[in-house]
């Protein structure tokens, strides 16, 4: 079997969830994601440029989120994450609002704007004081917990808790369209989850098996493969570049920590003792 893009990289991601001929997928996956009950299941999307924003085309969005509008003219995006760059909450809402406010036209009232949905897939935990995999968030009043309005909604999936989910046996793919979803996006990593996605799609999940089998086709695609190594290359390089800028941060921390103590009279040995610099280090700092 040919090797499959890892679509947990954000163009293979799009290349299967947001490309036009693929929308049925895309309706799939929301479906589940928004646990939007039968009389309100998505049946027509529509994948929109991400380029919302056409005032700045400098805007640092990504053209490899997916973007679309429900019939009811609800605006959905989907960013994929690999690296935590730790401005999510702030990046995300940022965001949601070019989204939301890209829909006023002149003379449109405000009425007339409509729900604007972003969700997030993060291959790494963010939010760790909750074991959920999947959070939703909303404009609650703080007191009486009552919802403001709709109109946002912003929602976190988190990849290695579900993983470890899973692992447990605490979620069952058969009985949880998302939880069969996401899995999807590890499966290329996976020769059980893959297995048991397969025996799923064959059996039960059509929609989900015109999803492995266009995912196994853009695999072969030459073009695509070669843009796919480029992305994949360049998130690479980027997850590089912020393990170094956090690793000189900390250490730069730990020289302001060695200073201070110095500056308080405190031995060597104790410092080097607590910050695990070595004598030499110190007695540089000293000088």
């Amino acid at each position: 079997m040919t090797k499959r893009l890892d679509l947990r990289v954000d163009f293979a991601f799009k290349s299967l969830f947001g490309t036009h001929g693929n929308e049925s997928i895309l309706a799939a996956f929301l479906n589940a994601a928004l646990r939007l009950p039968e009389e309100k299941k998505i049946t027509t999307v529509h994948l929109l440029d991400p380029h919302f924003n056409k005032e700045n085309q400098e805007d640092k969005r990504s053209i490899l989120d997916v973007h679309a509008r429900l019939e009811d003219g609800t605006r959905i995006n989907i960013e994929i994450q690999l690296n935590n760059k730790h401005d999510m909450e702030k990046r995300t809402l940022y965001y949601w609002s070019k989204m939301y406010s890209s829909q006023m036209k002149e003379g449109m009232d405000y009425g007339e704007l409509c729900q604007t949905i972003t969700i997030n897939i993060v291959n790494f935990r963010y939010l760790s004081h909750i074991n959920h995999y999947h959070s939703v968030f909303q404009l609650y009043e703080r007191e009486e917990k009552l919802l403001l309005t709709d109109m946002l909604e912003i929602h976190f999936m988190e990849l290695p808790k579900l993983l470890i989910k899973w692992r447990r046996k605490e979620v069952d793919p058969r009985e949880d369209q998302l939880v069969r979803w996401l899995l999807l996006l590890e499966a290329s990593e996976d020769e059980e989850i893959t297995q048991v996605l397969e025996e799923i799609a064959m059996q039960e999940d059509q929609v989900l098996k015109k999803a492995i089998d266009e995912w196994e086709r853009v695999s072969q695609d030459p073009e695509v493969l070669l843009a796919y190594e480029a992305r994949r290359k360049a998130l690479l390089d980027e997850k590089s570049a912020l393990k170094r800028a956090e690793t000189r941060g900390k250490q730069e921390a730990i020289r302001n920590m060695a200073m201070g103590m110095i500056r308080k009279g405190i031995d060597s040995e104790t410092i080097s003792e607590l910050t695990g610099l070595s004598r030499d280090e110190i007695d540089k700092l000293r000088h």
